[in-house]
């Protein structure tokens, strides 16, 4: 298997040359081309991840794409829904963990899952149920905008806003939080974030994707009760 990423950072490709008989794993509508010689099959992830539950708090679909080369070499491209960087990610027996949405490829010997690790804070109208991405072999995170990298030492702490953030290693400790109280969190506009505690690595995105939503429909004209001109979309 030959990876490529192309068009990084702001609308990257992931392009996968894969050898006869190799299949990767990948997210519902994240196909943009195919080799005619490459076969699709939908079927659950890992250990049945994207399970119902599984689906429901973490935001993933319960199925995923499996693209394989039938019987010579074929090309797969992949690429996010949003505009951003995809990050490569080798795992070798350790775990890798995805926040809603960040999962976008990976081969298929990786064990996909929900793993609250150590991830107590379940607070009200967040929820935090990360991907547990396990095994060895390729895995691909998506992001919205760059993707930043942190390096932690053993007992450096980090913190992230939660609207920010893409995958952590297992080796992090982590939480979420509240900050502030209800007025601070109204005026400064700032609300849940996650803390990390080294070793390991954390990746997060430059770009918000709750935020930058909510930005968009801010400048949306409504209509209103007197039947004026204008839309309104509702999320």
């Amino acid at each position: 298997m030959q990876i490529n990423l192309t068009h990084r950072p702001s609308y990257t490709h992931l392009v996968v040359e894969l050898s006869a008989g190799e299949t990767i794993m990948a997210e519902p509508g994240a196909m943009v081309s195919h080799s005619p010689s490459v076969s699709i099959e939908t079927g659950s992830t890992g250990d049945g991840l994207l399970s119902t539950a599984t689906s429901m708090l973490g935001g993933e679909s319960a199925f995923a794409n499996e693209f394989t080369a039938e019987g010579e070499p074929g090309t797969v491209t992949l690429s996010p829904p949003t505009p951003g960087d995809i990050q490569h990610h080798e795992l070798d027996g350790n775990t890798l963990y995805a926040v809603d949405g960040a999962y976008l490829a990976s081969d298929l010997n990786i064990d996909i899952g929900s793993d609250f690790g150590g991830l107590e804070s379940m607070l009200s109208g967040a929820s935090l149920t990360p991907l547990a991405l396990n095994g060895t072999g390729n895995v691909f995170i998506e992001a919205f905008g760059g993707i930043e990298t942190v390096n932690l030492g053993r007992g450096e702490s980090y913190v992230v806003d939660n609207d920010h953030v893409v995958a952590w290693e297992g080796s992090v400790d982590f939480d979420a939080r509240r900050v502030g109280g209800l007025k601070s969190t109204m005026l400064s506009g700032e609300g849940l974030v996650m803390d990390f505690t080294g070793p390991g690595t954390v990746w997060y995105q430059t770009r918000g994707l709750d935020t930058f939503t909510e930005s968009i429909v801010e400048t949306m004209p409504n209509t209103g009760d007197d039947g004026g001109g204008g839309f309104n979309i509702e999320f």
